[in-house]
Protein backbone atom coordinates (compact mmCIF):
# COMPACT_ATOMS: atom_id res chain seq x y z
CA UNK A 1 0.00 0.00 0.00
CA UNK A 2 1.56 3.25 -0.84
CA UNK A 3 1.71 6.07 1.82
CA UNK A 4 -0.63 8.92 2.01
CA UNK A 5 0.25 12.33 2.36
CA UNK A 6 -0.57 14.25 5.64
CA UNK A 7 -4.20 15.50 5.41
CA UNK A 8 -4.85 14.43 2.02
CA UNK A 9 -8.10 16.54 1.82
CA UNK A 10 -6.27 19.38 2.53
CA UNK A 11 -3.89 17.95 -0.03
CA UNK A 12 -6.29 17.31 -2.94
CA UNK A 13 -7.98 21.26 -2.46
CA UNK A 14 -4.47 22.47 -3.07
CA UNK A 15 -3.84 20.30 -6.05
CA UNK A 16 -6.75 21.10 -7.27
CA UNK A 17 -6.63 24.86 -7.01
CA UNK A 18 -2.62 25.34 -7.84
CA UNK A 19 -2.14 22.20 -10.84
CA UNK A 20 -3.71 20.99 -14.08
CA UNK A 21 -2.81 17.21 -12.73
CA UNK A 22 -6.48 14.90 -13.33
CA UNK A 23 -8.53 13.99 -11.13
CA UNK A 24 -7.42 10.41 -11.62
CA UNK A 25 -3.88 11.97 -10.54
CA UNK A 26 -5.08 13.67 -7.82
CA UNK A 27 -7.56 10.90 -6.21
CA UNK A 28 -4.42 8.18 -6.49
CA UNK A 29 -1.64 10.51 -4.66
CA UNK A 30 -4.20 11.45 -2.02
CA UNK A 31 -5.99 7.81 -1.86
CA UNK A 32 -9.40 9.08 -2.50
CA UNK A 33 -12.00 8.00 -5.38
CA UNK A 34 -12.09 10.25 -8.43
CA UNK A 35 -15.52 11.16 -7.99
CA UNK A 36 -14.41 12.67 -4.40
CA UNK A 37 -11.77 14.89 -6.57
CA UNK A 38 -14.30 15.97 -8.69
CA UNK A 39 -17.10 16.81 -5.85
CA UNK A 40 -14.48 18.83 -4.47
CA UNK A 41 -13.49 20.58 -7.69
CA UNK A 42 -16.99 21.53 -7.97
CA UNK A 43 -16.97 22.72 -4.39
CA UNK A 44 -19.71 20.38 -3.25
CA UNK A 45 -17.03 18.58 -0.23
CA UNK A 46 -14.56 20.27 1.32
CA UNK A 47 -15.81 23.75 1.41
CA UNK A 48 -14.06 25.97 4.08
CA UNK A 49 -11.04 23.38 4.00
CA UNK A 50 -7.97 25.41 3.48
CA UNK A 51 -5.45 23.90 0.89
CA UNK A 52 -2.33 21.95 2.61
CA UNK A 53 0.95 22.49 0.23
CA UNK A 54 2.81 18.89 -0.63
CA UNK A 55 5.71 20.34 -1.98
CA UNK A 56 6.56 23.27 0.81
CA UNK A 57 5.77 20.18 3.22
CA UNK A 58 8.14 18.14 1.45
CA UNK A 59 5.66 15.00 0.51
CA UNK A 60 6.23 16.03 -3.62
CA UNK A 61 8.03 17.76 -5.31
CA UNK A 62 7.13 20.71 -7.76
CA UNK A 63 9.43 18.85 -10.35
CA UNK A 64 7.00 15.92 -9.87
CA UNK A 65 4.24 18.08 -10.18
CA UNK A 66 5.23 19.18 -13.80
CA UNK A 67 5.99 15.95 -14.76
CA UNK A 68 2.61 14.20 -13.62
CA UNK A 69 0.81 17.83 -15.88
CA UNK A 70 2.82 16.87 -18.43
CA UNK A 71 1.87 13.02 -18.95
CA UNK A 72 -1.72 12.49 -17.60
CA UNK A 73 -0.79 8.44 -17.16
CA UNK A 74 2.02 9.16 -15.05
CA UNK A 75 1.28 8.99 -11.23
CA UNK A 76 2.57 11.37 -8.40
CA UNK A 77 4.58 9.59 -5.48
CA UNK A 78 4.76 10.75 -1.40
CA UNK A 79 8.39 11.59 -0.87
CA UNK A 80 9.41 9.39 2.01
CA UNK A 81 9.79 11.68 5.00
CA UNK A 82 13.26 12.56 5.99
CA UNK A 83 12.04 12.58 9.91
CA UNK A 84 9.62 10.22 10.48
CA UNK A 85 7.22 10.89 13.38
CA UNK A 86 7.96 9.88 16.50
CA UNK A 87 6.77 5.85 16.93
CA UNK A 88 5.40 4.66 20.48
CA UNK A 89 7.59 2.69 22.14
CA UNK A 90 6.41 -0.63 23.34
CA UNK A 91 7.36 0.26 26.96
CA UNK A 92 5.25 0.26 29.86
CA UNK A 93 1.12 0.77 28.88
CA UNK A 94 -2.15 1.39 31.02
CA UNK A 95 -3.92 -1.95 31.99
CA UNK A 96 -6.98 -1.40 33.30
CA UNK A 97 -7.66 -2.04 37.05
CA UNK A 98 -9.79 -4.83 36.17
CA UNK A 99 -7.22 -6.23 34.33
CA UNK A 100 -4.60 -5.93 37.00
CA UNK A 101 -5.81 -8.81 39.21
CA UNK A 102 -4.52 -11.12 36.34
CA UNK A 103 -1.14 -10.14 35.50
CA UNK A 104 0.47 -12.67 38.61
CA UNK A 105 -1.56 -15.56 36.76
CA UNK A 106 0.02 -13.98 33.15
CA UNK A 107 3.79 -14.07 34.75
CA UNK A 108 3.26 -17.36 36.74
CA UNK A 109 2.39 -18.75 32.87
CA UNK A 110 5.81 -16.57 31.40
CA UNK A 111 7.97 -18.33 34.16
CA UNK A 112 6.35 -21.79 34.16
CA UNK A 113 5.81 -22.03 29.74
CA UNK A 114 9.32 -19.23 29.35
CA UNK A 115 11.69 -19.98 31.51
CA UNK A 116 14.07 -18.69 28.70
CA UNK A 117 12.51 -15.21 28.72
CA UNK A 118 13.93 -12.72 31.02
CA UNK A 119 12.24 -10.73 33.58
CA UNK A 120 13.00 -7.48 31.40
CA UNK A 121 11.25 -8.77 28.63
CA UNK A 122 8.16 -10.31 31.20
CA UNK A 123 8.07 -6.63 32.48
CA UNK A 124 7.79 -4.86 28.82
CA UNK A 125 5.40 -7.41 27.96
CA UNK A 126 3.00 -7.83 31.10
CA UNK A 127 3.58 -4.50 31.75
CA UNK A 128 4.90 -5.20 35.31
CA UNK A 129 7.57 -5.19 37.55
CA UNK A 130 10.80 -6.84 38.40
CA UNK A 131 9.55 -7.15 42.10
CA UNK A 132 6.16 -8.72 41.35
CA UNK A 133 7.91 -11.30 38.73
CA UNK A 134 10.71 -11.97 42.13
CA UNK A 135 7.69 -12.31 44.36
CA UNK A 136 5.50 -14.87 41.80
CA UNK A 137 8.41 -16.84 41.21
CA UNK A 138 9.21 -17.32 45.39
CA UNK A 139 5.62 -17.77 46.11
CA UNK A 140 5.93 -14.63 48.37
CA UNK A 141 3.08 -12.32 46.20
CA UNK A 142 0.10 -11.77 48.76
CA UNK A 143 -1.87 -13.77 46.43
CA UNK A 144 -0.06 -16.45 45.77
CA UNK A 145 -2.51 -19.17 46.86
CA UNK A 146 -5.05 -18.37 44.22
CA UNK A 147 -2.71 -17.58 41.71
CA UNK A 148 -2.89 -20.02 38.55
CA UNK A 149 -0.97 -20.16 35.50
CA UNK A 150 -3.10 -18.30 32.40
CA UNK A 151 -2.13 -17.32 29.05
CA UNK A 152 -1.31 -13.39 28.90
CA UNK A 153 -2.34 -13.31 25.32
CA UNK A 154 -6.27 -14.89 26.32
CA UNK A 155 -6.43 -12.16 29.29
CA UNK A 156 -5.95 -9.76 26.87
CA UNK A 157 -2.42 -8.54 28.67
CA UNK A 158 0.01 -8.13 25.55
CA UNK A 159 -0.87 -9.34 21.78
CA UNK A 160 0.14 -13.39 20.63
CA UNK A 161 2.73 -11.53 18.24
CA UNK A 162 4.60 -9.41 20.81
CA UNK A 163 4.91 -12.78 23.25
CA UNK A 164 6.04 -14.70 20.02
CA UNK A 165 9.04 -11.97 19.29
CA UNK A 166 10.15 -12.57 23.08
CA UNK A 167 10.47 -15.84 23.16
CA UNK A 168 12.07 -15.93 19.79
CA UNK A 169 14.28 -13.51 21.38
CA UNK A 170 15.51 -15.45 23.91
CA UNK A 171 15.51 -18.69 22.47
CA UNK A 172 17.79 -17.04 19.93
CA UNK A 173 19.61 -15.66 23.21
CA UNK A 174 19.75 -19.06 24.35
CA UNK A 175 21.64 -20.23 21.22
CA UNK A 176 24.02 -17.93 21.40
CA UNK A 177 25.22 -18.69 24.57
CA UNK A 178 24.65 -22.22 24.09
CA UNK A 179 22.27 -23.62 26.58
CA UNK A 180 19.45 -25.43 25.33
CA UNK A 181 16.40 -24.73 24.54
CA UNK A 182 13.63 -26.89 26.79
CA UNK A 183 10.65 -28.52 25.12
CA UNK A 184 7.12 -26.92 25.52
CA UNK A 185 5.20 -28.14 27.87
CA UNK A 186 2.23 -30.33 27.02
CA UNK A 187 -1.24 -28.39 26.40
CA UNK A 188 -3.16 -28.44 30.39
CA UNK A 189 -6.98 -28.78 30.25
CA UNK A 190 -8.95 -26.47 32.78
CA UNK A 191 -9.40 -29.51 35.05
CA UNK A 192 -5.59 -30.38 35.35
CA UNK A 193 -4.84 -26.47 35.97
CA UNK A 194 -7.31 -26.12 38.51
Amino acid sequence: MMTLPLMPKATAVWLIEKTALTFEQIADFCGMHPLEIQAIADGEVAQGIVGYDPVANKQTTAEAIKRCEADPAARLKVLEAANPGARRSKGAKYTPVAKRIDRPDAIAFMLRNYPLVQDAAIVKLLGTTKETIQKVRERSHWNSANIKPRDPVILGLCKQSDLNDAVHAANARAEREGQPIPAPLPMMSEDEAA
